[in-house]
């Protein structure tokens, strides 16, 4: 297959099938004074923007190269503008595919919509009757979806109208990730929520096509395969769950023994990332084996920081994590 996976962990692990690369630790982004807890990055390899942050802090941060990086302490990512405007902590965010553009989620119940080379507001999403704890970017960036602790998903354009409450066969409990495929020609939606369930949706249909049973605990993470195939969910009962997301059928699981904060697909290697309370682990999907765990540096005072958020370069060759201590840390891939 052509797509691929990849899971967060910083020591690399030899498996039976030897790999012939290495992940190495590149530094530390420092920007925001709270928890990091959601990390996108731009699909197109020539944007200016590499990442963007949300946190906490109730702040989104976009990062660039920093060209006057000398030495191995020099930060290789500097901030180029700070967007302020929730009244509350920032849970998640989403780009268009030039990159030019973010959508928020947050917890004083809106969705708004950036212009990430002016920094301006271009709209509020406002119909949720609680926090808002996600959202995603349609393949065409037509639409957008957004979860909440209302237990509703709900679809708007990109005006700030809301188009549809997907409320048949709905979710039970809080919507805490919300996720297009990116296949533009069948549309579906996947939601993983605190009812222990993933349910995958008709966005043509406005439906519900499967509910996908099987975790024990709440589901945090959601996450769908570059090439649309596959669906990974992840939470509190700390096992990633593999689906065929075409016909809502569970493939396999990964064990972690420990509550998963966030997944994420490589975007050219067969590899799942998993963000774990103590460390990233990257599983090779093909073997099942961990190629690598990542693991921070023990602070010399405080409590260890755990990962809550994840993102891949477009080119696959840099992993960006985000922590409780409102440090990003980065980590790069050997070929």
């Amino acid at each position: 297959k052509s797509y691929s996976f990849c899971t967060l962990l910083i020591i690399l692990k030899i498996t039976k099938k030897p790999t012939k690369m290495a992940i190495e630790y590149r530094g530390q982004m420092s920007g925001h004074k709270d928890w990091i807890t959601s990390l996108v990055c731009p699909q197109t390899v020539d944007s200016d923007i590499k990442v963007v942050s949300g946190s906490r802090d109730k702040t989104l941060v976009t990062w660039t190269d920093n060209e006057s990086k000398i030495t191995e302490d020099d930060a290789a990512y500097i901030p180029i503008r700070r967007l302020e405007g929730h009244s509350s902590f920032v849970q998640d965010a989403a780009l268009t595919n030039n990159g030019e553009y973010a959508l928020s989620a947050s917890w004083d119940r809106s969705v708004r919509l950036w212009n990430l080379k002016s920094g301006a507001c271009f709209g509020k999403f406002l119909g949720h009757t609680k926090d808002v704890l996600s959202v995603a970017f349609s393949p065409d960036n037509r639409h957008v979806l957004s979860g909440s602790r209302d237990n509703k998903l709900k679809i708007w354009n990109v005006k700030g109208d809301c188009v549809f409450t997907l409320d048949k066969d709905a979710h039970n409990d809080w919507v805490s990730c919300v996720r297009f495929s990116p296949v533009p020609q069948a549309p579906l939606i996947v939601s993983g929520s605190w009812d222990n369930t993933v349910k995958v949706w008709s966005l043509t249909e406005f439906r519900c096509l499967y509910t996908l049973r099987g975790h024990t605990g709440y589901v945090t993470s959601v996450a769908v395969s570059p090439d649309g195939s596959l669906c990974a969910s992840a939470g509190k009962d700390g096992m990633a769950k593999l689906w065929d997301l075409n016909r809502g059928e569970h493939l396999y699981e990964l064990e972690c023994n420990e509550p998963i904060n966030a997944l994420a697909f490589s975007p050219n290697r067969y590899w799942l990332c998993a963000a774990t309370e103590t460390a990233i682990r990257i599983w090779d999907l093909e073997s099942k084996e961990i190629v690598a765990e990542l693991i921070p540096e023990k602070p010399q005072q405080g409590a260890q920081p755990e990962c809550l958020s994840l993102a891949w370069s477009a080119d696959g060759s840099t992993l960006f994590s985000g922590y409780t201590d409102a440090v990003i840390r980065v980590w790069g891939v050997n070929e």
